[in-house]
C-alpha cells in the first residue's frame, strides 16, 4: 500500500455561518496527482491554505507525512513546495535574481539549487532578461521554480493554468508529468476546469459548496463517463454468459444490482437485443449511455445542489 502524504479528517473552515469548508475528508497517497476540481468559490483554495498554512481550520485535523501536531507537522511542512494564488515574484529582477531571494527567505543553503530548478522548468536561458519582460506561461514557470527551490516531496499548486495559452498549459501539464514520473513527485492540484485537469491527474476530488462530493481514481471516472449499453435482464448471469459465447466479449461488468454495462458493439444494438432474447432472456431495460467528462461533472454538482 502506498504512503499517505495528505490526509483530512472533518476538515471545516467556517466565517461566521458560512461554510468554506464543510467536513472534508481528501486522502492523498505518495505518487498520485490529484486534481482537485470545483467551480470557482467551490472552496479549493480554502482547502490549500489549511494546507500550507495560510490559513486555520474551525474544526477537523490534518495529517502531512504521517504528522498530525507540534514540531513534527512543522518539519512535515517543509516537504511542500505551494503556489497559493499569483506567484510572489520581483519583476525588476531575473530568474536567478527573484530564485536567491527564495532561497534566502527559505534558508535553503548553497547557490547550486538555483541552476538546477531554473534548468528543470526550462529557464535557464532567460540570462540577464527580468521577469517584468517574460511571457505568462515563462511567470508560471518561474513561480514553479520558487515552489521547487527546496526540492519538496510534495507540490501543491492552486490554478495554476489560469491566464495561460493552450501551449503553456500543454508545458505545464508536460513538465509535471515528467516531475512525477521521474522524481516520484507527488502532486496536489486546483482547477475549475476537468478537461485540462483529467488530461493531467491520477485521482479526482470533485468539491462543490465547501463539500467534497466525490474522491475517485482516473480509471473509475473513465469507466463512469465511458459510453456503454446499460443492461437489465432477468437473469443476469446467463446473460453474461450470452456475451461471452454469442457476442465474443468480455468487455462489460456485471454490477452489484445486477445491471450489465456492456462496452462493445455500440453500434449493434440488434445484435446484443437478438443474442438475449434468442437465449431466452427476457429484457427489461436496454439503452446506451456515457457522459462526457463536463456533463458527469455538471449533474454531480447539480445533484448535490437538489439534496
Amino acid at each position: 500500500m502506498k504512503d499517505m502524504i495528505l490526509k483530512t479528517a472533518e476538515l471545516t473552515k467556517r466565517y461566521g455561518a458560512d461554510f468554506a469548508l464543510d467536513h472534508v475528508d481528501v486522502n492523498v497517497q505518495k505518487g498520485d496527482i490529484y486534481g482537485l476540481i470545483g467551480q470557482n468559490g467551490a472552496g479549493k483554495s480554502t482547502l490549500l491554505r489549511l494546507v500550507t498554512g495560510l490559513a486555520f481550520p474551525t474544526n477537523g485535523s490534518m495529517e502531512l507525512f504521517g504528522e498530525s501536531e507540534g514540531e513534527g507537522f512543522g518539519r512535515a511542512r517543509k516537504r511542500v513546495g505551494a503556489i497559493i494564488e499569483s506567484p510572489a515574484l520581483f519583476p525588476n529582477m531575473t530568474a536567478v535574481e527573484n530564485l536567491e531571494i527564495h532561497r534566502l527567505q527559505k534558508g535553503i543553503p548553497g547557490k547550486e539549487c538555483i541552476a538546477r530548478t531554473l534548468e528543470l522548468v526550462d529557464l535557464a536561458h532567460t540570462g540577464k532578461k527580468k521577469t517584468k519582460n517574460f511571457s505568462l506561461g515563462m511567470k508560471q514557470r518561474l513561480g514553479l521554480a520558487v515552489a521547487l527551490l527546496s526540492d519538496p516531496e510534495f507540490l501543491i499548486l492552486d490554478e495554476p493554468t489560469n491566464g495561460l495559452d493552450p501551449t503553456g498549459i500543454i508545458e505545464l501539464r508536460h513538465l509535471l508529468k515528467k516531475l512525477n514520473r521521474e522524481k516520484g513527485l507527488t502532486v496536489l492540484i486546483s482547477s475549475h476546469i476537468l478537461s485540462e485537469v483529467h488530461q493531467l491527474a491520477t485521482v479526482f476530488g470533485i468539491i462543490h459548496q465547501g463539500k467534497l462530493l466525490e474522491q475517485t481514481t482516473a480509471k473509475e471516472l473513465d469507466q463512469k463517463c465511458k459510453q456503454h449499453w446499460r443492461i437489465q435482464v432477468d437473469d443476469p448471469k446467463k446473460a453474461a454468459t450470452v456475451l461471452e459465447d454469442k457476442l465474443g466479449t468480455a468487455d462489460f461488468e456485471v454490477l452489484n444490482d445486477g445491471t450489465i454495462k456492456l462496452y462493445s458493439h455500440l453500434d449493434q444494438v440488434r445484435t446484443v437485443s437478438m443474442a438475449l432474447t434468442a437465449s431466452g432472456l427476457v429484457i427489461e431495460h436496454l439503452s446506451q449511455t456515457g457522459d462526457s467528462l463536463e456533463t458527469y461533472f455538471s449533474k454531480l454538482v447539480g445533484g448535490a445542489e437538489h439534496e
